[in-house]
């Protein structure tokens, strides 16, 4: 199982990943809110400003303080280091 690095030693399970999105929209914001109201939210932003909203498949919400873009570089980096031939 791979995990990826959501900012300040925190990781997520790399496959149980569904959605990255900006906080910045509506709808994200009413999922954050239902999420909350529901016990279902996870902040490992440390007190700063969310920067990315991750969806996990068992509907937890996760709230990072790193760039989406980044948490995106990072996982697409992980699969391409998996998919590499350990033969050469």
């Amino acid at each position: 199982m791979k995990f990826i690095n959501v900012g300040f030693g925190n990781m997520v399970a790399a496959g149980h990943i569904v959605a990255i999105a900006a906080p910045d929209s509506a709808p994200i914001k009413r999922l954050v809110q239902d999420a909350k109201e529901d016990d279902r939210v996870i902040d490992v932003s440390c007190g700063r400003r969310t920067r990315a909203v991750i969806i996990t498949d068992s509907e937890h919400v996760i709230l990072s303080a790193i760039q989406a873009e980044t948490i995106t570089n990072r996982l697409s980096d992980d699969a391409s280091d998996a998919s590499e031939d350990p033969d050469d």
